[in-house]
């Protein structure tokens, strides 16, 4: 007999209603929330037409069809008023709709329900919706594609060549080689040469940012590289066998924020050298590593059998924590190496982020290369920067740090320092005066004295830890005005400033720009910050209609979080009822920096984009104004006490409740800029999420990374740093994917090449990161051309 809608329903319509009415319930009480809020009425209209639905089919109604079709396209009207043709942002507003539809023509469903003309309504919206992700899912939509313009080239620079003896390859830190033996034509031919196991893994004792961010040296034939508790290998560069180790014996615990050994510095004595005061140089020790460690101390070591050189500071160490008011041990830690002059070498040091005013000092510190003897200091929270500490002084607690190396040019004899902020990072009240004047600051000192030339300030009175992170880079750039000796400093904000490194001028405007001013009760808030017309910024401001999520509901759940927070665009402030921070805590450009071709004009650079929230916490019973004797947990979010200010603060990734971004992709990008014109060549997303999820899903969303590019004259760029395990190459004239090969492990590192017995070698260190929780390892891996290739 044929069914008459009054029929009792089957079972399978009993379940496909309730079914509906539960996905309509949701999206109609999230939608009239999200509506309140002052969000999308889509959810709201959605989630009752499918809760209409769900009563239809009950029925067994042919208008079940009809109204869903009119959900199906009402949705994908929506979807494209929101998201264009961009498929991971179309993908979850119809990821939960459309199954749903499907599901519905399934015959075992459908044909309980009386209406054949109202299927083929539904089924033809199911069609286009099909055909409309079918155009979209093969283009990136948010790529720009371009190609480096054949021009006359510049002088190359201080490049990079056979060695890479500096962290950025030179003390220029281009992070740029002139070796061209590896290009676009036979980069896929490239196989690992060697691999080294440095057997040094992260225990369950060991800090909550346990992390292989290093970039090895290269000199002569040997590879010298660290590790995160701060062994030292010495790695025959064409065989991978090793010669020496050192082991400063670090003992660490998980009350240290960081556990990251970012590279060693090198010297070489030249014939002739004198020191600082006109002597010869001393010949004990001609080639030294200059090891800085998580507990605070730097070790002089012979870079050819590995031993210490006794006559550097105190037997072959020297303590960055002298003269500071505070030495709890981890509180201060050297995670990045120094950057050495002839004469000198400069060191900074991270201090612990949002734990207390009581902190060791951010003081940076300068050294004589030969003999240990501290020359100069600059203490940015000292009313007289320069002055040195003693039985009778201190230097001053929490000041601006350093905590990347710096760059320096040895014939303007200057050194730039990329600084960082006073503590506490997220609240300002109580701040200092003086250290206001160099906070988040691009610092340049007499390189022999550590006196002030001249400073830039990339953030005024910061309150969202936007301070410098990345090591700054020298290149000599054509502008109108001819060719001027530049500075390049990528900031936290998407900002890369440039500015003229002899004078301190900007070479690229940076026009002061007015921003919201409301800040939390006892602060104040700079109307102004200055936007770099050279910049990698978020490109609008965000709102509700580009938040995502893994299906809609997640993505509903983001627009809801979204409204609840306070923004107002970049430099919102912090507050208690929780501000959206975009650029993220993260920020746009880390700790990698970019990578410059002075001869062809380019740079390379890799920005992320993740929105961090900064929740600001009253104190309290459970949010104490001073320590109760614990200490903390080494990591840089979550609940941050901040003793000594008026608030602590929870600062954490803007996640969905399923732990996804609830910004939508893409997160990582690489890009290549014109330095004649600052205008972006190419740029478009890397990095898949194969490695972050249950199930594998090799999509190209585009991921965060930590870790920089490398870029060589063969015209290949290489990077490894996102959160997937891969080492990429890319043509660096289009941007275009040459070639990738598998790793062991995160490669959250800056990868380096050099030469050895004519043959080209790509160096990667892939030993994964806690902070993003990637596969941890302890693997150094090198890559070359065959032989006869």
């Amino acid at each position: 007999m044929t069914a008459t809608p009054s029929t009792r329903p089957p079972i399978i319509l009993i379940i496909t209603s309730i079914i509906f009415a539960l996905v309509g319930l949701y999206f109609g009480i999230g939608g009239v929330w999200l509506a309140a809020l002052g969000g999308s009425l889509y959810y709201v209209i959605t989630g009752i037409a499918i809760l209409v639905t769900a009563f239809l089919v009950w029925r067994r109604r042919a208008s079940a069809f009809w109204l869903y079709a009119a959900v199906m396209l009402g949705t994908l009207i929506w979807a494209i008023s929101e998201a264009g043709f961009d498929f991971w942002k179309l993908a979850p507003r119809g990821d939960v709709i459309a199954p749903l539809g499907v599901w519905l023509l399934l015959p075992f469903v459908g044909n309980k329900i009386i209406g054949k003309t109202a299927k083929y309504a539904l089924g033809a919206t199911i069609v286009l919706a099909i055909i409309t992700l079918g155009v979209a899912m093969p283009q990136d939509a948010q790529a720009i594609r371009g190609n480096v313009a054949d021009n006359a080239k510049q002088p190359p620079g201080n490049i990079a060549s056979t060695d890479w003896t500096s962290y950025g390859g030179t003390n220029a830190a281009d992070r740029f080689s002139g070796l061209d033996q590896i290009t676009p034509a036979n980069v896929g031919k490239l196989k690992l040469a060697w691999q080294f196991e440095t057997g040094d893994i992260a225990g369950p004792n060991d800090s909550g940012q346990t992390t292989y961010e290093n970039t090895p040296l290269k000199v002569g034939d040997t590879v010298y590289a660290c590790t995160p508790h701060d062994l030292v290998f010495a790695i025959d560069a064409a065989t991978g066998k090793k010669k020496w180790e050192f082991d400063p014996h670090v003992v660490d615990n998980r009350t240290f924020q960081h556990l990251t050994c970012r590279g060693v510095g090198y010297h070489e004595t030249q014939p002739g050298a004198t020191t600082l005061d006109g002597q010869p140089a001393p010949q004990d020790c001609p080639r030294r590593l200059f090891l800085p460690t998580a507990t605070g101390l730097m070790y002089a070591i012979n870079a050819d059998d590995g031993k210490l050189c006794e006559n550097w500071g105190d037997h072959g160490v020297v303590d960055l924590k002298y003269g500071s008011p505070y030495q709890t041990n981890g509180f201060y830690s050297a995670t990045s190496p120094p950057i050495v002059g002839s004469q000198v070498l400069v060191m900074g040091g991270a201090v612990i982020d949002n734990w207390s005013k009581k902190v060791p000092s951010g003081a940076i510190r300068a050294y004589d290369v030969y003999s240990g003897k501290l020359v100069w200091v600059f203490d940015a929270g000292n009313p007289e920067v320069n002055e040195m500490p003693s039985a009778t002084h201190q230097l001053t607690a929490g000041s601006p740090n350093s905590w990347m190396p710096g760059v320096i040019d040895e014939k303007l004899g200057m050194v730039y320092l990329p600084m960082g902020q006073e503590a506490d990072d997220i609240w300002g009240g109580n701040r200092s005066p003086y250290s206001a004047r160099y906070d988040s600051s691009l610092v340049a000192l007499d390189l022999k004295t550590g006196h002030v030339n001249w400073s830039f300030q990339t953030v005024h009175h910061d309150l969202w830890d936007m301070d410098l992170p990345s090591q700054p880079s020298l290149a000599d750039v054509q502008t109108k005005d001819g060719v001027v000796p530049a500075i390049y400093a990528p900031a936290k904000t998407g900002n890369i400033f440039v500015l003229n490194r002899a004078t301190g001028q900007l070479v690229v405007p940076a026009p002061e720009t007015a921003v919201p001013t409301d800040g939390a009760p006892g602060d104040h808030v700079a109307p102004t910050q200055p936007f770099s017309e050279l910049s990698f910024r978020p490109r609008k401001k965000l709102t509700g209609a580009d938040m995502w999520g893994a299906t809609a509901f997640d993505q509903l759940a983001c627009r809801i979080m979204f409204h609840q927070l306070k923004y107002e665009g970049p430099f919102t402030p912090p507050s208690v009822q929780g501000t959206l921070v975009f650029p993220g805590n993260y920020g746009t450009f880390e700790w990698g920096g970019v990578s410059i071709d002075q001869a062809d004009q380019i740079m390379i650079a890799n920005p992320q984009y993740i929105p961090f929230v900064s929740h600001l916490r009253p104190r309290g019973p459970h949010n104490p104004a001073t320590p109760t004797g614990s200490v903390p947990a080494g990591t840089e979010t979550g609940v941050q006490p901040m003793f000594g200010a008026a608030f602590g603060v929870n600062l954490h990734p803007f996640l969905s409740p399923v732990g996804v971004p609830c910004l939508a992709p893409s997160w990582g990008n690489m890009a290549a800029i014109d330095l004649r014109t600052n205008k972006v060549i190419w740029e478009h997303r890397v990095g898949s999420i194969q490695d972050e999820t249950p199930i594998p899903l090799p999509f190209n969303l585009g991921t965060p990374m930590l870790g920089g590019p490398l870029a060589t004259a063969g015209g290949v760029t290489f990077v490894t740093s996102t959160l997937d395990y891969y080492i990429r190459a890319f043509n660096m004239k289009s941007g275009d994917l040459l070639w990738t090969d598998r790793l062991p492990a995160g490669g959250q590192s800056t990868p380096m090449t050099y030469s050895e017995k004519g043959k080209q070698y790509i160096l990667t260190v892939d030993g994964g990161d806690t902070d993003v929780n990637t596969k941890l390892g302890d693997y150094i891996r090198a890559y070359a051309l065959p032989d006869g290739s």
